[in-house]
């Protein structure tokens, strides 16, 4: 902690105070891009086009301006495939990161930041996901009818697809001949214009014995993002056909539930040997439990859900698919039902002693075709006779349904009757439904065994009052032979029931609602339902439900801030309540009541503090009751300061004095200095990052602050390279108001009025170089631990300057769509030169510019420097340093001295040699005052004679001109 100690000690001791209302500023954003980029480019319309590899990574990075800092930071995907759901899980964080992106996460990615001040900030920058799938070869053949030896006369196509981005291109080999339009009478090769270069087609037509071969189709995308080419072979033999299969099962397979059932599928025929594959109905999955093995297909203890048509498909990319199928039944029975004719409910009819009565069953069967019936009377099998007649109804018209009809029915007829329905082959349980008739269920007088239902509401149970959180019970009454089960809904049909459905059942005609709550007030309807199959006219009745509640107000909560000597005021609101009518309000501070009432024809009552002083500070209750209870009103008046906006954008905020240290320029505004007291002072706390124990001390303000007034605090002796925690606390007199923390990180600094200036890429957003949006490609960060070697072998470096494989440069991917020729210019952040005298530079100042240089492989182009000053047209540019041509396989520094005067920005620019193994890279980018020292030598003036000979040379020839004139 010594170095925590003294950098407490040094800690600068005055505040600078700028008035700027412009500080505050609504957000910018900056997408910037790592991860394994096989190119990023400017499209039309400043669109930014990031080209990757399927599965590589995407890391996208959205750096944000702004005051206050912009707290929500979000990125969205639109223009995907319709089943990608990113943009319905946004993420809320600067980077977006993709391990092992897929095909269907391409499209465009937006990054929004939003601090509250004007509209939101949005950039985009749409990612192309490349890849190759490997091809597919499919054969068609057609034969001739009029020829004698067929096989000599067909004519055969070999298509060839692969699915890919960017578009492939194929290419046809027969064994090591590559087969192009032309090339032989014999073969054809086109691609169909339906298909739009999705797929090349090989023709061989009257196929000669010399085509019997192997044929190879290769696509390729050309080695963009460093992807292979993929190929496919295919024999082509005499014996080459499209496949036949058997299925060695019956069609239609019927067995019982929990049943083993094993579906056997073989190939008769087709050249290659077909591959076989199982599917059910149009094409869909297999049930979890199946198992496939040689073509079989086994079906473990099958349940009625697996039954249906199983197919099986061979396939050897030869002609079409061949397909058998088959339907598995699964044997059950549903439960049934029955009803009687006539239907004293819906006809208005009685069933009289001497009629004809006639009970009706139903049944789902599977196979209906095994259905049987039976009736038993009193346990006893009943058959068919004069009065009791036995029928099964027409399967079209009304399947599974069997009819007993009861001739002139009689006492002696009374007694239970029971269907029972069954399947033939057994296996399945029967099932049985009794209808009872007995002389109880008939009224003697008037000889009927039905007597309708009929529904009331008790006195006093409409309307219901109760209080949010009772229970309640709802209830109708309901008569009847037999007695009806009663279904409850809401009258208003759009609400929902207590449970969350539309209706609910109730078998003793009460619905209990628990914890009810004011959104369950209003009608309920109950009403009869079908009972047993009986066909019953409703009957319904309706029941007023009126839940009473506390009164619901606003604010809930609320935060006052206020300076003393001022006033105050509160004001809390009725917003609804029921009964409505009886409210009374009373206001607190803590225990201590301050006033009371009841309202008259207002929703809201207030309370005022003319002149603020300490006491009055603290917790606020208004409550405001009815017979239901109280809502309440909090507010909590304080004189707590807001806490304080760091400014996040200050230009170049750290510098170094010394070696192993740096300082650090904090900035903030005050968030509504005028809101309470003045601010005295602030406490500033500072600890290392990892650490447990803060420092603090009191930064004194003498003069009150504005709205936007930016403050800067100077943080000296802060050890490099360690990351701080910086806590900035107000103070007025009410005490310490809300705290801000930032962290404050070390980068190489980035000077204004320049001194030194030192980059060495290893974070971003790259000591503020940009890409030059003018020129052809951009420059990539990486470091050898990230970049993928295998996209270009040959070049690039293998490490950064200093041989680390985790540090950080910047180099340019010259692969594939880089031509020869393209440039890609990295600019510097703008210098100010300071000069001695004010009034003019007629001695501008020297500054040394250097950097690390990489330029390994054989098709390496040029690296050029520039210096671009302020007033200077682009025109009027030229390079300050160039070189060009394969330098090996290591590092090598340029040095060049530049007299800029005005302000100043310093251009590294690559430029694409002939070919793919051209990267140049570049690391530890310094600029500092003065001449430089110790030039090395270029390689590139190397090759010509030393400065020494030609100034030699000149020293000879002067001589020798005087001595010829004194002659």
């Amino acid at each position: 902690m010594d170095g925590m100690i003294s950098l407490l000690g040094l800690l600068s001791l005055g505040l600078e105070g700028i008035y700027c209302q412009g500080v505050y500023a609504p957000p910018t954003v900056r997408i910037v891009h790592s991860g394994h980029a096989c190119n990023v480019e400017e499209e039309r319309y400043s669109e930014r086009v990031y080209t990757i590899r399927e599965g590589e990574t995407l890391e996208l990075t959205c750096l944000v301006t702004g005051h206050p800092r912009p707290q929500q930071i979000r990125w969205t995907k639109t223009a995907g495939s319709v089943s990608d759901r990113f943009q319905d899980s946004s993420v809320f964080n600067e980077t977006l990161h993709i391990t092992k992106i897929q095909r269907h996460q391409g499209g465009r990615y937006y990054c929004k930041a939003e601090n509250g001040l004007a509209s939101p900030a949005i950039k985009s920058i749409r990612v192309d996901v490349y890849y190759l799938d490997p091809p597919v070869v499919t054969v068609h053949q057609s034969i001739g009818e009029a020829k004698e030896q067929f096989y000599y006369e067909r004519t055969v196509f070999l298509r060839c697809v692969a699915n890919s981005n960017p578009p492939v291109r194929y290419s046809w080999h027969r064994g090591r001949e590559v087969l192009s339009q032309g090339s032989d009478k014999g073969v054809e090769i086109y691609e169909p214009f339906f298909t739009q270069g999705e797929t090349k087609i090989l023709k061989l037509k009257n196929l000669r014995p010399k085509d019997y071969a192997n044929y190879s189709c290769v696509a390729s995308v050309r080695n963009v993002c460093g992807i292979p080419d993929t190929n496919i072979i295919f024999q082509l033999t005499n014996k080459t056909a499209s496949p036949s299969i058997k299925l060695l099962v019956e069609d239609p397979i019927v067995v019982n539930p929990g049943q083993m059932v094993a579906l056997v599928c073989i190939t008769t025929a087709g050249e290659p040997h077909p591959t076989l594959n199982w599917t059910t109905g149009g094409g869909g999955a297999l049930p979890e439990r199946s198992q496939v093995k040689d073509g079989t297909l086994t079906l473990r203890e099958i349940s009625s859900d697996e039954a249906g048509v199983y197919s099986c498909v061979a396939s050897n990319n030869v002609g079409n698919p061949a397909k058998k199928s088959t339907t598995i039944i699964v044997r059950a029975l549903k439960k049934g039902r029955f009803w009687i004719t006539p239907d004293p409910y819906h006809n208005d009819d009685n069933i009289q002693i001497g009629r004809e009565v006639k009970i009706s069953c139903q049944v789902e069967a599977t196979p209906s075709e095994e259905l049987v019936f039976g009736w038993l009377k009193n346990g006893r099998t009943l058959r068919s006779s004069e009065r009791m007649v036995i029928t099964q109804t027409d399967p079209d018209i009304s399947p599974g349904t069997t009819n007993l009809d009861i001739i002139d029915l009689k006492f002696t007829d009374f007694g239970t009757y029971t269907c029972v329905a069954s399947l033939k082959h057994g296996g399945i349980p029967e099932i049985s439904i009794d209808v009872n008739i007995s002389s109880t269920t008939v009224p003697p007088l008037f000889f009927s065994f039905l007597v309708p239902p009929s529904l009331t509401v008790p006195r006093g149970k409409s309307p219901l009052v109760a209080r949010e959180g009772e229970t309640v019970e709802l209830e109708c009454v309901v008569t009847g032979k037999p007695k009806p089960i009663l279904l409850w809904t809401r009258a208003d049909r759009e609400a929902p029931m207590p449970d969350g459905s539309a209706q609910m059942e109730s078998y003793d005609g009460v619905l209990r609602i628990v914890n009810v709550s004011r959104e369950m007030s209003g009608q309920y309807r109950c009403q009869t339902s079908q009972y047993n199959g009986f066909n019953v006219k409703p009957r319904e009745a309706v029941v007023e439900l009126i839940v009473q509640y506390p009164p619901t107000v606003e604010p809930a909560n609320m935060e006052i801030r206020q300076g003393l000597g001022r006033s105050v005021s509160m004001s809390c609101r009725v917003l609804r309540a029921h009964p409505s009518r009886v409210l009374r309000y009373e206001w607190r501070l803590g225990s201590k009541q301050l006033q009371s009432g009841h309202f008259d024809t207002r929703d809201e009552t207030e309370y005022s503090i003319h002149t603020l002083a300490r006491e009055n500070y603290g917790e606020y209750v208004c409550e405001i009751t009815n017979e239901a209870g109280a809502g309440r009103c909090v507010f909590n008046v304080t004189g707590r300061a807001h806490g304080p906006e760091f400014y996040y954008d200050t230009y170049s905020p750290i510098w170094q004095n010394r070696p192993r240290v740096y300082g650090f320029k904090l900035q903030w505004t005050q968030m509504n200095p005028d809101t309470v007291d003045r601010i005295v002072a602030y406490r500033l706390g500072i600890r290392q990052t990892g650490q447990q124990r803060w420092w603090e001390q009191e930064i004194p303000v003498e003069a009150p602050m504005r709205k936007g007034e930016l403050i800067t605090y100077n943080l000296t002796e802060l050890i490099r390279p360690e990351a701080y925690e910086v806590r900035l606390t107000p103070i007025t007199r009410f005490g310490e108001g809300d705290a801000a923390v930032r962290i404050v990180t070390y980068s190489a600094p980035i000077n204004p009025h320049l001194r030194e200036f030192h980059c060495s890429f290893e974070e971003e957003p790259i000591c503020m170089f940009t890409q030059e949006k003018n020129d052809d490609f951009d420059w990539t960060r990486h470091s050898a631990a990230t970049r993928d070697t295998k996209y270009t072998p040959n070049t690039g470096p293998s490490g950064d300057r200093t041989g680390s494989k985790q540090g950080f440069y910047m180099y340019i991917e010259t692969s594939r769509p880089r031509k020869q020729g393209d440039k890609a210019r990295l600019v510097s952040p703008i210098f100010n030169v300071a000069p001695k005298n004010p009034y003019s530079l007629t001695n501008p100042p020297a500054y040394c510019f250097s950097f690390y240089y990489h330029m390994y492989g054989k098709h390496i182009g040029t690296l050029n420097a520039f210096l671009k000053q302020k007033g200077q047209s682009a025109s009027a540019e030229s390079p300050v340093w160039t070189l060009n041509g394969n330098q090996g396989d290591r590092w090598r520094q340029a040095k060049v001295s530049i007299h800029p005067t005005a302000s100043f920005q310093v251009a590294i620019e690559g430029v694409r040699g002939p070919g793919i193994e051209g990267d140049i890279a570049i690391d530890d980018v310094v600029l500092e005052e003065g001449e430089c020292p110790n030039i090395p030598p270029n390689p590139e003036e190397s090759k010509a004679p030393p400065k020494e000979i030609h100034i030699w040379l000149l020293l000879v020839t002067v001589v020798m001109t005087l001595l010829r004139g004194q002659r």
